[in-house]
């Protein structure tokens, strides 16, 4: 079972395609992940919920959380242009 948050665990989803890494300042999700109508996409799609699900629980069962990380609030933008907004884009390869 993945506990956001608490361990230096690593969760591989689909051998090694998305990798759910936890330590107890952060949650990091890379690679890619292939979800198709089958038993082994299912079994990954729950693993993933239950990883998420996990990280929603512990930041809102924290009192004081803050806007965002202290690193974060040194400087406004990073050097990778990233803001702390999600948007959604279009997809430029579909026409």
């Amino acid at each position: 079972m993945f506990n956001a948050y608490s361990n230096d665990d690593v969760l591989n989803l689909q051998g090694d395609a998305l990798t759910v890494s936890n330590s107890a300042t952060q949650v990091e999700i890379s690679g890619t992940l292939v979800l198709t109508r089958d038993q082994r996409s299912l079994k990954a799609a729950l693993a993933l919920k239950q990883a998420l699900d996990s990280v929603v629980a512990t930041l809102q069962a924290q009192a004081e959380l803050p806007e965002r990380r202290a690193a974060e609030r040194e400087h406004e933008r990073g050097e990778s242009g990233h803001t702390s907004t999600p948007e959604l884009v279009k997809n430029p390869f579909k026409r």
